[in-house]
């Protein structure tokens, strides 16, 4: 087929809609195909942007994750369905988006983006998607797009609001750190699995990254550098706030501190740690002697939390709400769910072990606070919550 600027004739009949565009025409859907785009994460923000990225003609898309479909996922995560259950995200992303179109090259990163190989690897494409969703790798992320000089297109989203900008501090504008220096204090902020997410956001969202993407890279504009759109999909508003470059930002700033990926800078990789920065970790052989102290360790490792249980050497206490019964629970295990803990604070032994737990670990943490504030010092968090319970302990476990 004959190629007109780059394109073969069955590319431009099917860009046909971007080409009338006199921003995009034939030239910047040609810009499409020769640029490169990698997607952190095949999640609920990467699904949607990676879907219009290869919809649009990008001619390459990266897929950086190491995690597997799960059941869960499919209410939001839009680029997988059920029989991918159990397959890696990016074998399920590569197959949809090489059916949606195949002229677009899937590049599977299975690893994900981890410190060591952050900087090489955003240095392979010209733009980066980060569709991640906890803190330590949206700074690893923002820190290796600097160090490799590549705009990043950041989105995140809570329950109803989204975020949406643009990072780019080599064209000027401002970087990740420049609008939170630091990360906040660890457990102060639920993530989705605690805290919900409406699916159709993700959407939204991922939509918007891909099309700040599609923007830059056609050359019509640089977007939202400068500039973080905040959505409201209660209210259904739109606020656009200016955010400034930060003389004094450790990464981007003219006396930057960070000159370099440390590994050790973003504990926690990509799974989310909800959990205190400073870890009393146990193993079960230890488990006791750490049980006979007085103030018991803050957290406990689930193996060593299923062993003082299985002797009975501690009792489990489920702060879940009611619905998450429904899917899986531990026999032998008191329910009482966090917001009424303060009620009942009567009814539980203050000389007993008691071993806390929700779904990851964020809500039993604050429980354990609360209970030993109130003088229950045998008491422990689950660290990981029912979800590691799931993974380690009880594998035939319902996850969500």
């Amino acid at each position: 087929m004959a190629l007109v600027s780059g394109l073969t004739s069955e590319e431009t009949a099917r860009y046909s809609r971007h080409i009338i565009l006199p921003e995009i025409g034939l030239a910047g859907q040609a810009r499409l195909k020769q640029a490169s785009v990698l997607v952190v994460g095949a999640g609920g923000l990467g699904c949607p942007a990676a879907l219009y990225l290869a919809a649009a003609g990008v001619g390459t898309i990266g897929l950086a994750d190491f995690d597997k479909v799960e059941a869960h996922n499919l209410q939001r995560q839009v680029l997988h369905a059920t029989a991918d259950v159990g397959r890696p995200k990016t074998e399920s992303g590569a197959r949809h988006l090489h059916a949606l179109n195949p002229n677009v090259r899937i590049v599977q990163h299975t690893e994900g983006v981890r410190p060591e190989n952050a900087v090489e690897l955003f240095a392979r494409y010209d733009l980066i998607v980060d569709g991640s969703d906890n803190f330590p790798t949206r700074y690893l992320n923002t820190d290796a797009a600097f160090f490799a000089k590549r705009p990043l297109v950041y989105g995140s989203i809570f329950k109803f609001e989204g975020q949406v900008t643009v990072f780019d501090p080599h064209s000027g504008g401002p970087c990740y750190r420049c609008l939170f220096p630091e990360p906040p204090p660890p457990g102060s902020v639920p993530n989705c699995g605690e805290a919900g997410v409406l699916g159709a956001l993700c959407g939204v969202i991922g939509s918007l990254q891909a099309m700040e993407a599609i923007k830059r890279l056609s050359g019509i504009t640089d977007g939202l550098v400068g500039r973080l759109l905040v959505i409201d999909a209660l209210t259904m508003s739109f606020r656009s706030l200016n955010v400034r470059k930060d003389p004094e930002c450790p990464v981007c700033g003219g006396h930057a501190s960070i000159r370099s990926i440390e590994p050790d800078r973003y504990a926690g990789g990509c799974a989310v740690d909800p959990v205190g920065s400073r870890v009393e970790q146990t193993t079960p052989d230890d488990t006791d002697e750490d049980f006979e102290q007085s103030p018991a360790p803050l957290e406990m490792e689930v193996h060593a939390a299923a062993n003082l249980f299985k002797r009975r050497r501690a009792r489990l206490l489920d702060v879940r709400e009611p619905f998450e019964l429904n899917i899986c629970q531990i026999d032998g295990a008191t329910h009482i769910p966090m917001r009424q803990i303060p009620q009942h604070i009567g009814n539980l032994p203050t000389d007993e072990p008691m071993l806390v737990f929700c779904h990851h670990g964020g809500r039993s943490r604050q429980v354990t606070q609360f209970l030993r504030a109130q003088g229950f010092e045998h008491v422990s968090n689950i660290r990981g919550g029912i979800d590691a319970w799931a993974r380690e302990i009880a594998p035939e476990m319902q996850r969500y």
